[in-house]
Parts: structure tokens; sequence; C-alpha cells
């Protein structure tokens, strides 16, 4: 498990993906600021756009929807009831199912 997020208010931890920086200054970014990815511990694919985001250098919220109620009821709200990880939702609040690390940054206008 890693840090709890400054913002969050169910106080439950979440892992922090990457931090950006500021020249040599690193920046922990908000929630707000970052991609949460819905995942589970034994999800390959999870673990397959994990890589690619850190090699991207774009920052996520990772939240295991095992061990969170709401994430699940989240993701199931965006997948038509099915709990299908990685889901990925974006800061402006939409959200795409197993996503290429191109849909992700086509979607961010990288």
């Amino acid at each position: 498990m890693g840090p709890i997020l400054a913002g969050r208010t169910d106080n439950r931890p979440v892992r922090v993906g990457h931090v950006g920086a500021i020249g040599n200054v690193a920046v922990l970014m908000t929630a707000a600021d970052t991609l949460t990815m819905y995942t589970t511990t034994w999800c390959g694919y999870c673990v397959r756009l994990k890589k690619a985001l850190q090699a991207e250098g774009i920052p996520w919220t990772e939240v295991d929807i095992e061990s969170d109620p709401a994430a699940a009821e989240f993701v199931m709200s965006v997948n038509g009831g099915n709990q299908t990880v990685p889901t990925v939702k974006f800061p402006d609040g939409s959200a795409l199912t197993n996503p290429s690390i191109k849909d992700v940054k086509a979607k961010l206008g990288r």
C-alpha cells in the first residue's frame, strides 16, 4: 500500500504511480491532476498499462477494486455491470476500459 493522497475523504490508501517534477524538485500530483486506474492485484493487462504509463511519464493513481467497494461500483457503472479492469478515469471524468497507451495519450492530447 502506498501513501494516502491529500483530498481523499475515505482515508483508504492508494498507490501513486508517478510523481511530477518541476526542474529537479519532485512534486506529488493530486488525484485531480492524474488518471485514476482501477485495477486488481492479478490483472496482467493492468501491469502492462502501468509499465506503459511509467515509460511515457504519465502520472496515475491506482485503486484496487477488490479492496474498495466504491471503486468497484464505479467500474461496474461504466462497464455495463462488469468489473472489467483496467478501467481508466481521466481528469475530465470520462473513462476508458482496457485502453492502449496510444488511446490514453490521444485522450490526454499527447
